[in-house]
């Protein structure tokens, strides 16, 4: 079964990098939103699987778009991510209703098609 995804981060250059660690393993990216609110739009149209968010938007923080995302009718899976290792707890996470955190430097030598593939 195919795996669809979302990359959600402000930074272009990271979205091609992610958008290639994730193809490498398999997972199809489907769009990149580069705010909360495109995100969001994006989302509701193209209705990904997954989602890769960085907590830290210029519109809003990942944890809250987390929250609006795990709303939506066919539950996307979400990772929380950013360059803070220490950006969100294990708290937020769970209060956000993600898979989890990745600080951005650990997501190369993740099993994320495991993460996403999880039900």
């Amino acid at each position: 079964m195919t795996v669809t995804v979302l990359v959600v981060d402000d930074d272009p250059a990271f979205r091609g990098v992610a958008r290639r660690m994730l193809a490498a393993v398999g997972l199809v990216v489907i769009g990149e939103a580069g705010t909360a609110q495109t995100a969001a739009a994006v989302a509701q149209e193209l209705r990904p699987d997954a989602l890769l968010v960085d907590v830290g938007l210029p519109d809003g923080d990942g944890v809250a778009l987390a929250i609006q995302l795990m709303a939506l009718p066919w539950r996307p899976r979400v990772l929380l991510t950013s360059t803070d290792p220490e950006a969100v707890g294990p708290r937020d996470v769970a209060r956000s209703g993600a898979l989890g955190f990745l600080a951005k430097q650990d997501l190369p030598d993740a099993q994320l098609e495991l993460l996403f593939a999880a039900q």
